[in-house]
Formats: structure tokens, sequence, C-alpha cells
């Protein structure tokens, strides 16, 4: 691995950056502690698929099922409901984060990632800010209480939007989450339909494969669009 290590705190949370001398491109990623076991291989494979410099600052993630979602909803499994705590996140990220890491205090091609409810978060995140130039959301949980009715609702505010899932995640026996392949793919036509930039990609396995992986490559594609689209 290329990339320097360095552990950060700021506004009561951790951040741990991985970071060329120069990077052209911020890459945000709220992770827990399964995408942190994973983080090296992410951080290998982007190196690997793509020449251009980045620094990904990996944002810790302490109450997944409240600080990533953006309303209330009922549990799916187990006892643990969902939270409102995505704003507060979102706000930590725009307004705490970036200006600590970028030069210019606003941070230029910034993109947002996450994988399962982080990527919801992503998503989300994209109708509410023009901050990020463009959204990763890996296996994102898009069968989420009320989501598909909101974004479609609503115009993103980002021009470019990477889906990814896994092509075995429908097969569960959550009814919900059973949905998720149905989901994703209203999703899509929900981007097209606004004229956004975006992609789905299928990959083989079930939600928790590779989830390191998956993210990367949709790294690695935002940070080619937004190269061609700077090049214009």
């Amino acid at each position: 691995m290329k990339h320097t290590v360095k552990e950060i705190g700021l506004g009561g949370r951790n951040v741990t950056l991985y970071t060329d001398d120069v990077p052209q491109y911020i890459l945000v990623q709220p992770v827990d502690s399964h995408d942190m076991e994973e983080m090296t291989s992410e951080i290998v494979y982007i190196e690997q698929h793509s020449d251009k410099s980045f620094m990904l600052a990996a944002v810790k993630i302490s109450k997944w099922n409240d600080e990533l979602t953006p309303w209330q909803a009922p549990p799916v499994f187990g006892k643990i409901p969902f939270g409102d705590g995505a704003a507060q996140t979102l706000k930590f990220i725009t307004d705490t984060l970036l200006p600590a890491i970028t030069t210019d205090g606003k941070g230029q091609n910034v993109i947002l990632g996450g994988y399962s409810l982080a990527g919801l978060f992503s998503l989300w995140s994209a109708w509410q800010t023009d901050v990020f130039e463009a959204v990763v959301a890996a296996s994102p949980s898009v069968w989420y209480k009320d989501w598909l009715d909101y974004s479609s609702a609503r115009n993103s505010k980002v021009k470019h939007v990477y889906l990814s899932l896994g092509d075995h995640e429908y097969h569960c026996k959550n009814a919900l989450m059973a949905t998720v392949g149905e989901a994703i793919e209203k999703q899509k036509a929900i981007l097209d339909a606004q004229g956004i930039e975006n992609t789905l990609v299928w990959n083989p396995g079930n939600h928790f494969m590779d989830n390191g992986v998956r993210t990367a490559k949709g790294f690695v594609w935002a940070m080619k669009k937004l190269y061609l689209h700077n090049q214009k």
C-alpha cells in the first residue's frame, strides 16, 4: 500500500486518513469495524486501478443504525430501530471534516461513498447538498422505509452516482430486505429520469462479500468520471 496512514480526532469523532502527498481527489467513507478490516484491500485496489492521487478519509461510525439513517424506522432484524442521525453526520463531514483536510476549505473533487447503510447515507446526501461531485452507493440499503418515494419526489444535487449490488443479496429470508434487487433497479430508473449520470454494477455473491473491493470499484469509477468531466 503506497498511502500513508494517520489517525485524527475531529469534533468528537475518529477519522483515519489514507493519503498521497498531494491528493487530487478526496474520498470520504463512513465506516464500521468490518469496513476497517477490509480497508487495506480497498486502498490497494484503488491504487492498482486508478492513476489518480487521492486521500481517503474513513469516518468511524459508532451507532450504525442511528448515525447513517435520515429518519426513524422500525428494526428489520434484531431489536435495534433506526434513528435520524444522518443530518448530524453529514454536517460533521461538510462543516468539520472537509475544511480540516482540504487546502481550500471546500474540498474540490470530493466523492462520498459507503457500503450498506453507509451507501444509503451517501445516496441521501446526494439529495441534500452539492458539496460532493459524485457519490458511491455500494450495496446500499435502498429497501429503507420511504426512501424510494423520497428520492423520486426530489432531485439529486450530485451529477454522478455509482450503484452496485450483489447478485445474491435479494435471496434472503427477511421480506423487506429481499426487495433490494427490485429497489436498486427503481433507484437507477429514478436517477435516469432526473438526468443523473449513473451506473448499476452487479457483483457476484451476497451482501457480506468483498465490501472493501466493491466500494473501491465505485470510487475508481467516480474518479474516472470526474476526470473526464473536468476535461470538457
